[in-house]
């Protein structure tokens, strides 16, 4: 489960890093991901300090943060 869930990780971070600031829905369909492996992906990259995340409206943004 680990492995899998650092493989979204790296996924996603892939994704920020070429593209920038997204929405979660569309980092999930973009990167292929379904709601559970996308949410652990995000703890996984939150927790490493590596996300930015804001609420707007209904959506939730995320970008990388800057180092």
């Amino acid at each position: 489960m680990q492995q899998t869930i650092g493989d979204a990780a790296g996924e996603i971070w892939k994704y920020l890093k070429k593209n920038g600031v997204t929405s979660s829905s569309k980092l999930a369909k973009e990167c292929g991901l379904d709601n559970k492996s996308l949410q652990r992906a995000i703890g996984w990259l939150s927790r490493e300090d590596n996300l930015s995340l804001t609420q707007k409206g209904r959506s939730e943004i995320i970008d990388l943060k800057e180092r």
